[in-house]
């Protein structure tokens, strides 16, 4: 997961809200209602969470080609 510890804006800790808002979400909750919960009440945090994409799952095919490419390079090598 790739969600900034703080805010950028402010500084208020942020990451370790994130895994109980993206649970909620999940769950089918109401995005501004679950903020609300957790007490998220400035803009600038709010636009930190609702903006935050977990981009590992799509970084991890492209370095898994990376690491296939380079054992057939090794293996034509051979």
């Amino acid at each position: 997961m790739l969600i900034p510890v703080r805010c950028f804006t402010c500084g208020n800790l942020i990451a370790d809200i994130f895994e109980e808002y993206q649970n909620k979400t999940n769950a089918g909750e109401d995005p501004a209602k679950v903020l609300d919960s957790l007490g998220i009440e400035r803009y600038c945090c709010r636009r930190m969470l609702l903006t935050a994409v977990e981009t590992i799952q799509q970084v991890i095919p492209f370095y898994e080609a990376i690491q296939r490419r380079k054992q057939e390079v090794q293996s034509e090598l051979e």
